[in-house]
């Protein structure tokens, strides 16, 4: 069975006209002939929706119980009984009822094309699981429902349903997308007009990828190689030498020339694994490339060209750029290079050689890693001279016996010996030796330096030949095996080095440690210049001029000078080593070390500074919050109570006595709703600042109870069990904030339970605490949330804002922990929320018996 085909309308924000624009295209297939039935279609109680809406077949929804609750979805399987040749079905994020047939309506869409039915759907950019996170930090809002971005990749089609903010917030202020008691709340928090630009360009950035993918397919489909200008892409080839750092900042002003270019650098790694470039360098310019906006690559090629040129290509790259060659004149005449060879073959890539300092110097020579150690080549040389008389006397006894090829062989063998124990100079020196014993006391004429027969001077000549061309090729071998080995245990260092730094796992000093123990050091120490004194006379051996950043081991240096090894990263930071002498081989590893450590120490310290400005932004988060509900939350007590005030000022009307005493209830009803307001946001801010009195005693919970339900006088309390027996052991608690903890919570769960439901207050004891339960019948709080409902300004779903700024729940925490109690909320038996209040008993307070009935009376001590 053919798969169906997917449609998706993309939009920044709620309200652009997605749903619009869905079903404007279901009356243009259905005009042609189609089959287009509505599957589901949330028209959010919108005029123009509803008129849309009219004149498609709906299919009927599947009705859904849930805690008491009746929901409609979609019925999936109405859908594919039906088999439509397209179906309507809106927000693709939207997360099923508990008990469908899915959890998410994306699967449902899944199984109905899977069913080979087209679908058309709609989904905001917030929704998208890639970019959530982003549009949180944006908005404010977290976004609870998301659907994985590979399931609108997938779609066959993305169609962006734009408009501008300004546009958008006309609609709004229009009444076209909210009822207008919700207007206000929305225009001043997530539709502000930078949210709206901020989500726009998400939503144009991410179908831009989307279509790059879409463009990637249709080339490697049609197999075409050549390179489409559709959008400038700038590949710039690093070789891992000091002139990288100039080609990066050259190629990001390259791109920075069109809006929107993309920066990739690329390294290509040879085939053997075997290279010379240092690690510090593409350490320190990878980091460059991805602090100017840019991507990082390595790829592997036996051919450099060849290989700078698939990747360039295969990321359909527009520009290239390349350093000047580094290799002198006479390099130049015998090999075009990398630029010259790169530029004749690019084809329409635009190649870019770009002069540094570096140009004409050479390449530095690559240290010999794997080369034997003295001691090795000492060896050799012993054995050559012990060798070479013990064979020649062996044979000089059986002169008679053997001809003059067998005493070569017997002498090429001991080359070889020679040349695996010290290598090629001693072989050589075995080589040459053994020509001049051969010809002495084996060729003829015997005893003599000279040779009679042209056939033993071309034998003892290929003798010498193979001997050190055998020699040379022993000596290759066992080079780079032990090249080979060094550099793989280096790639290994460094690959749990740069992992550790990139996961963010590894600190300076953990780096400095890790180097000490793998060379084995007394003291490493980090170095940073202190402030003013770049260039300063005498600095380097001047500890006054230096401050340790970090340190790992010993007594750590205090200056370049200190330590046996220096190592500089920049103008500010300089590793010092202290315990040996190291190798000039292993400088690579140890500039490593160092970059990665700078690395780290940057990330620590941005970390710190971020940590500081934590409380800032939380602060300034809180304060953006509070003046976005206050605005709202204020005006509705605020008008309610000044047009109660203003008739009854109006001298145009006579009142009568029931009517007076309504416009006065509702003036004192406003006026006390909005005294409790600023009451919660007083006692909030001093929470926060840690300036809130409490003035524990101890209590009877069975008497403040009543009054705390009492106090409810804005709401209706008839509803409000106290199920409360005597006995119970008295509390430490302030009782007014107590009072205002347990009024918070009854008159929360008032707000949320059914109809028709009571909410009951009970208490119990439990060793030395006692626990304060408010029990409802609502909705509930799912676990993942229950946390999110005792942060300041937030509502469950922060979608309602018309009742209150959401400080209830976040107050009545802090109230009850300032008092040493907690705050836990707990599922219903049955379904709904019980808030548990635990307090601290007089017995884990004060040694000796207390009962309760006795009222309020002090601690013993006074206080």
């Amino acid at each position: 069975m053919t798969r169906g085909r997917l449609r998706v309308y993309l939009g920044a924000a709620p309200g652009v006209g997605k749903t619009y624009a869905m079903l404007a295209e279901a009356h243009r297939r259905r005009a042609r002939g189609t089959d287009v039935v509505v599957g589901y279609v949330e028209t959010h109680g919108r005029p123009l929706t509803v008129e849309r809406l009219a004149g498609l077949e709906s299919l009927p929804r599947r009705t859904m119980e849930y805690r008491g609750t009746a929901f409609t979805e979609l019925d999936t399987g109405a859908v594919i009984a039906r088999r439509p040749r397209v179906v309507l079905v809106d927000e693709l994020a939207h997360t099923n009822v508990p008990g469908s047939r899915h959890a998410k309506r994306w699967q449902d869409v899944e199984e109905i094309l899977e069913a080979g039915i087209d679908v058309i759907s709609t989904v905001n950019v917030q929704h998208l699981e890639s970019v959530n996170d982003v549009v949180e930090q944006i908005t404010g809002v977290p976004q609870r429902e998301t659907v994985p971005d590979e399931v609108v990749r997938r779609a066959d089609q993305v169609e962006l349903v734009d408009m501008t903010p300004e546009a958008l917030r006309r609609r709004m202020a229009h009444g076209n997308v909210y009822a207008p008691e919700k207007v206000d709340a929305a225009l001043g928090n997530y539709f502000r007009v930078g949210n709206l630009t901020a989500l726009r360009e998400l939503a144009l950035l991410w179908l831009a990828g989307k279509v790059d993918d879409q463009l990637d397919r249709y080339r490697a489909d049609h197999e075409i190689h050549g390179t489409w200008e559709a959008r400038e892409r700038v590949v710039v080839a690093l070789t891992g030498g000091p002139e990288g750092d100039t080609l990066v900042r050259r190629a990001a002003r390259i791109a920075d020339r069109t809006k929107g270019a993309d920066l990739l650098a690329v390294h290509v790694l040879p085939g053997d694994g075997l290279t010379g470039t240092d690690p510090a360098h593409l350490v320190r310019q990878r980091a460059l490339v991805e602090n100017l906006g840019g991507t990082y690559h390595q790829v592997v090629g036996d051919d450099i060209p060849t290989g700078l040129l698939d990747f360039a290509r295969g990321v359909n790259a527009t520009q290239l750029v390349l350093g000047a060659s580094r290799r002198g004149r006479i390099a130049q005449l015998f090999s075009r290079g990398v630029g010259v060879t790169t530029t004749a073959h690019s084809g329409p890539i635009d190649v870019h050689l770009v002069t540094h300092e570096e140009v004409s110097k050479g390449r530095r020579a690559r240290p010999s890693r794997g080369g034997l150690t003295r001691r090795r080549r000492t060896a050799g040389f012993v054995l050559a001279a012990v060798l070479l008389p013990l064979l020649t006397l062996v044979l000089h006894h059986l002169r008679g016996e053997f001809s003059l090829p067998s005493d070569i062989l017997l002498f090429l063998v001991a080359v070889i010996g020679v040349a695996l124990v010290g290598g090629l100079y001693p072989a050589l020196f075995t080589a040459v030796s053994g020509s001049l014993l051969l010809n002495y006391y084996f060729t003829p004429p015997l005893d003599r330096f000279t040779i009679s027969e042209q056939e033993n001077l071309l034998a003892l000549v290929v003798y010498v030949v193979v001997a050190a061309a055998v020699s040379a090729v022993v000596d290759l071998n066992y080079r780079r095996s032990r090249e080979a080995s060094r550099t793989r245990t280096e790639a290994e260092v460094l690959s749990a080095l740069a992992g550790g730094v990139l996961r963010g796992q590894s600190t300076p000093r953990d780096i400095l440690e890790d180097l000490r123990r793998t060379f084995g050091l007394t003291a490493v120490t980090l170095l940073e210049r202190g402030p003013g004194d770049a260039g300063a006379l005498g600095m380097h051996s001047d500890p006054d001029r230096w401050r340790v950043a970090s340190t790992a081991g010993g007594p750590p240096c205090t200056a370049p000078k200190a330590g046996e090894t220096e190592i500089p990263i920049d103008d500010g930071l300089v590793l010092v080593l202290r315990g040996r002498t190291l190798r000039a081989e292993d400088r690579r590893v140890l500039e490593a070390f160092a970059a990665h450590a700078a690395v780290a120490l940057r990330q620590q310290r941005l970390a710190a500074e971020a940590e500081q400005a934590r409380p800032l932004a939380e602060a300034d988060r809180i304060r953006t919050a509070l003046l976005n509900a206050v605005s709202h939350d204020l005006r509705t007590p605020l008008s309610s109570a000044k047009a109660a005030v203003d008739s009854l000022r109006s001298p145009d009307v006579t009142w009568i006595e029931e009517d007076r005493d309504e416009l006065v209830d509702t003036a004192a009803e406003s006026l006390a709703r909005l005294d409790r307001l600023v009451a919660n946001l007083l006692d909030m801010s001093r929470l926060q600042a840690g300036v809130l009195g409490v003035l524990p005693r101890l209590l009877a919970v069975e008497d403040v109870v009543p009054r705390a339900v009492s106090s409810l006088e804005h709401l209706d309390a008839s509803g409000v069990r106290v199920r409360i027996s005597g006995g119970l052991p008295v509390v430490s608690a302030d009782p007014a904030l107590l009072e205002r903890v347990l009024a918070n919570l009854v008159a929360n769960a008032v707000r949320h339970n059914p109809p028709g439901e009571p909410v009951t207050v009970t208490a119990s004891a439990h060793a030395d605490r006692v626990e304060l339960r408010v029990i409802d019948r609502g909705p509930g709080i799912p676990v993942s949330e229950r946390d999110a409902v005792f942060t300041p300004f937030q509502r469950l779903g922060d979608r309602d804002n018309s009742t209150g700024v959401g400080l209830g729940l976040a107050l009545s925490r802090g109230l009850t922990e300032a008092m040493g109690g907690t705050l836990l909320p707990e599922e219903t038996p049955g379904g709904g929320l019980t808030m548990v209040v635990t307090l601290r008993t007089a017995r884990s307070l004060v040694p000796g018996p207390h009962r309760s009935g006795l009222g309020e009376y002090e601690e013993p001590g006074g206080r």
